[in-house]
């Protein structure tokens, strides 16, 4: 957990460079203590996913090799520049972490772009917040390595 937060320090560092200062001081507050799972789609790209449970929003994030080169994401991404499927990508990414992490019945309600490579989605489920420190589920084996 200790390499957490350089690598969480990188990816904002990275952003900041890439977009300015817009968000810096609100992700880095938001999500700096966050422990990141790792969720995969399309075809196996993987993307960063820090979820703060107690302001029920997940910031996703991706990598910028990905961002140039693409991926074929299905019919939707063929032949389509990655900055065409960005947004649709992001949004699959935190719709699949949610329904792996036991919460397929929470909504999408809000998105925000912090950069080509940050986006964060507000959610909103019938059940509680949980308190902190509640044990949840983790998505078995997906979690990045340290």
């Amino acid at each position: 957990m200790a390499t957490t937060y350089p690598r969480l320090a990188l990816v904002l560092g990275v952003s900041l460079t890439a977009s300015g200062c817009t968000g810096f001081a609100y992700v880095s507050q938001t999500y700096v203590a966050q422990v990141p799972q790792v969720v995969t789609i399309g075809c196996n790209e993987p993307y960063e996913i820090y979820d703060n449970r107690q302001k029920r929003r997940v910031l996703v994030v991706s990598n910028a090799v990905r961002e140039v080169t693409g991926c074929d994401t299905g019919r939707l991404g063929e032949g389509r520049r990655p900055a065409e499927t960005r947004a649709t990508r992001f949004r699959t990414a935190a719709r699949t972490y949610l329904d792996e992490t036991v919460r397929e019945d929470c909504k999408i309600t809000g998105e925000t772009v912090f950069s080509d490579l940050q986006a964060e989605f507000v959610y909103t489920c019938d059940a509680p917040i949980e308190p902190r420190g509640t044990k949840v589920p983790r998505l078995p084996g997906r979690h990045l390595q340290r």
